[in-house]
This record gives structure tokens, C-alpha cells and sequence, in this order.
């Protein structure tokens, strides 16, 4: 079957896809959490394959660790799509009601964006969980993973395509492509996609956005700050930096610089340094941070470097207004947060800081859509469209307006033998 075909099959399967009640989708996401705990020994056969040939071919720690799809990240993508089937169904939902003039009245309603195609890196999680997310949503999704894990994606579709068809759903609303070529071709195809949402490096990103007319939701790298300021509790600093740097460092929300006010770094910097002991992180500094502790030096390309690994750049800096600058010139417009007891400044860090998420006294790894209780997230929108910072199901649903009349025409309001009222009826749309 050439790509062409395939969309196109997607395309029809979409329309299906967005009238199915929240009943049978609720249906096919519980027959889905079943068939991957049933299968579950496959799946992880099947990984430990991809984790082989991986580690042969000298793949970095972090996307080894990426890769890896245990029992324990089966369990865990099995409460999400639990925790998934808990939640409204996004569809349909009324956003707006109003009387345009008696017996004529518009709705403005919610409704799936249609095909989506994904393009994500070495987790597998990441494909179930871009899935259920698509199926709650309505929509169709074109998938394609990275090829370390070609084996692992491969078995995860095979259950989610036949689990959703034995619950009812129509064929074809999801596809896995493999290649580099299939990336090159779907680009080309807005005439069936409606929307691409690329996870990977910054080049990347830059790359699908240049290359395709599709609209593109999403984010390049993951430049996340803490910033200590002066009136900062320092056992609540310690401890918010440094889950924000180790608890999970392969991750886009993960804090890879860390900013700290003048005034409180002699104090403050000995103190982590000494609860990253028990850690692998290698620090690099400014100059003003490597007079105080042990630390390499820092360079501008620090400053722009998405790590990724237990490797954290830090800079003293003269206030407020410095951390704000230097967040904004360098950071990507993920998540930046603020360590202060003081209310006042931690409302202009939050005001002034261009970022999808703005946090005030905790850890940067709350930036994603589980913990926010989206269920889970296709990725995290660094953009300023209808969907920004963790993307779940509400970022996967667009609206329509529906206007109900009764014979009403437009040369009525133009001689004036009719008038418009434009009033708020408050009520949901029901055909």
C-alpha cells in the first residue's frame, strides 16, 4: 500500500472516528488497558530485542533508558488510560450559546482537529499514550516512532489497532509508519492531515515546520530554569533543584540551567552542591558561581544547551529582573519556576517569564499533562495557538458553529424587516 493510500484510508476512518459516542470510545480504551496487560510478555520481548540491538549500536544512557518498556511502565501507561476513561469526553461540548434573533440561535461546539500525524522519539509509552489520547479525542493518528524502537512500536500498534476493532471502532483510525520516507511523504499530504505534531531536537522541528504547509503544534528543545531568589527557604530550594534536575534527567521538562540571586548564592550553592553528592551531576558555572563552589566553566553555548543528562549550568545573577532577562533570551518557552517566599516577586516572575508553564516554589517536573490530570500528553506546545504547555485532550479538539433556523434568510436583516438580538441563551447545543 503506498502512503497515499494509507492517509486516505486514515482520512475516511477519521470521519467515523469524531461521531462515535463516549460510550464505545471509553469501550475501546478499556479493551486496549487489557490487551497490553495480556500481551504484556510479548511487548516486553519485544523490547528487550529493540534494547539489544540499541545498546550494540551505542545509543546514548538517557534513550536507552528512554526505550526501555518494562512491567512497570506497562502498568504505569495502563492507569493512564484508566485515569483517561474518567474524563468528560472533549467532544461535543458546548463553548458558546446565543439567540441571533428569534428561532435562530448558534452554538459554537467542540469537535476532533481530524487526522493527526505524530513524529516522537525512543519512548514507547509515548505511543500508547498518544493514541488512547487521540481515541478519547476523536481523532485519527498517523504514528511514527523512532526506528530504535522499531519493535516494540510495532507489537504496541498491532494490540491497540485490533483491541479498538474488536470494541467497534472503525479500521485504519490509526497507522504506524517506519521510515524516513513515510515522514518525507506525509508532509506532503495536507489535503488528508490535519495537523503534525513533531517531538524530537530543535533541528528537527525546525525542519518539519520549513518542509510542510501542514500546521505544526509542538516544541524543539526543552530549556527549563529554577531560579533561587534572595528570599528563597533554602532547604525548600535544595530540594525543588535538584528533583528538578535528577529526578528524571532524559526528560524536556527537566531544569538543565539554574539561575541564583547574588545574595543568597554563598549560602545556598555550598548547600546543593553538597545534596548533589550523592548524584552524578556535573556542574558548570559563571564565574561568580565558581568562585563560590567547585564548578567548570560555563559557556554561552551552555546557556542555549538542552542536556538531557545529569549536567546542570548555573549563574549568579544580580536580581529579578536579570533572571527574567536571561530566562527569556535563552530559554525555550517550556517551564521556568521561581524558589521565593516573597509573593510579590514570585507574581512578576510568573507575569514577565514568556513560558507555557510558570511554576512558583516547585519542581519543573510537573510540566506534564498526567500530573496536570489530562490523562496524559501528546507533547507540549511551546507555540502561541488554541493549545499551549502540556497538550491533552482539551489541546486536541477545535470547534465548529452550528447555527439552528427556521427559514430564516439574510435579506430579512438587510432591509431591516428584521433585526438581530444577539442574546446569550446559556444552554447547550441539542439538534
Amino acid at each position: 500500500m503506498t502512503m497515499n493510500e494509507l492517509a486516505r484510508l486514515v482520512k475516511e476512518a477519521s470521519t467515523k472516528l469524531a461521531a462515535a459516542e463516549a460510550e464505545l470510545k471509553d469501550k475501546a480504551l478499556a479493551q486496549i488497558a487489557e490487551s497490553l496487560k495480556q500481551r504484556k510478555g510479548e511487548i516486553i520481548k519485544a523490547n528487550q530485542e529493540d534494547l539489544l540491538r540499541s545498546e550494540k549500536e551505542n545509543l546514548p544512557a538517557p534513550l536507552l533508558k528512554r526505550l526501555t518498556f518494562d512491567e512497570a511502565k506497562i502498568d504505569d501507561v495502563v492507569d493512564g488510560i484508566y485515569s483517561l476513561i474518567k474524563l468528560d469526553d472533549p467532544v461535543g461540548k458546548t463553548l458558546l450559546s446565543t439567540e441571533l434573533d428569534e428561532g435562530l440561535e448558534l452554538y459554537k461546539v467542540t469537535c476532533p482537529i481530524g487526522v493527526i500525524g505524530v513524529i516522537f522519539e525512543s519512548r514507547p509509552d509515548a505511543l500508547v499514550q498518544i493514541s488512547a489520547l487521540c481515541l478519547k479525542s476523536g481523532n485519527a493518528v498517523l504514528l511514527k516512532g523512532g526506528s530504535e524502537a522499531r519493535e516494540t512500536n510495532r507489537i504496541l500498534a498491532n494490540v491497540i489497532v485490533k483491541a479498538t476493532e474488536e470494541a467497534g471502532l472503525p479500521p485504519n483510525w490509526l497507522a504506524l509508519l517506519e521510515t524516513r520516507e513515510d515522514v518525507s511523504e506525509m508532509l506532503k499530504m495536507d489535503q488528508y492531515i490535519d495537523l503534525i505534531i513533531p517531538r524530537g531536537s530543535n533541528d528537527f522541528v525546525r525542519y518539519i515546520m520549513d518542509n510542510s504547509k501542514i500546521p505544526v503544534m509542538g516544541h524543539a528543545d526543552g530549556i527549563c530554569h529554577c531560579y533561587v531568589h534572595e528570599d528563597a527557604d533554602i532547604g525548600m530550594a535544595v530540594k525543588i533543584v535538584v528533583d528538578s534536575k535528577t529526578q528524571y534527567v532524559a526528560v524536556c521538562n527537566a531544569t538543565e540551567t539554574l539561575l541564583v540571586d547574588e545574595k543568597i548564592a554563598p549560602v545556598f550553592l555550598p548547600e546543593l552542591k553538597k545534596a548533589l553528592e550523592s548524584k552524578p551531576v556535573e556542574l558548570v558555572g559563571c564565574p561568580k558561581t565558581c568562585a563560590v563552589i567547585p564548578a567548570a566553566p560555563a559557556s554561552e553555548e551552555d546557556w542555549k544547551t538542552e542536556y538531557l543528562d545529569y549536567r546542570l549550568s548555573v549563574k549568579v545573577v544580580g536580581g529579578l529582573d536579570e533572571a527574567v532577562d536571561h530566562i527569556n533570551t535563552y530559554g525555550s518557552g517550556h517551564t521556568d519556576s521561581i524558589i521565593t517566599g516573597d509573593k510579590e516577586k514570585a507574581d512578576r516572575f510568573m507575569d514577565h517569564v514568556d513560558a507555557g508553564n510558570v511554576f512558583w516554589n516547585c519542581s519543573t517536573r510537573f510540566s506534564d499533562g498526567f500530573r496536570y490530570g489530562f490523562g496524559a500528553e501528546v507533547g507540549v506546545s511551546t507555540g502561541k495557538i488554541h493549545s499551549r504547555g502540556p497538550v491533552g485532550l482539551d489541546g486536541l479538539v477545535i470547534y465548529k458553529y452550528k447555527l439552528i433556523g427556521n427559514g430564516h434568510i439574510v435579506a430579512d436583516y438587510a432591509n431591516r424587516s428584521r433585526s438581530f438580538t444577539h442574546k446569550d441563551i446559556g444552554k447547550d447545543f441539542s439538534p
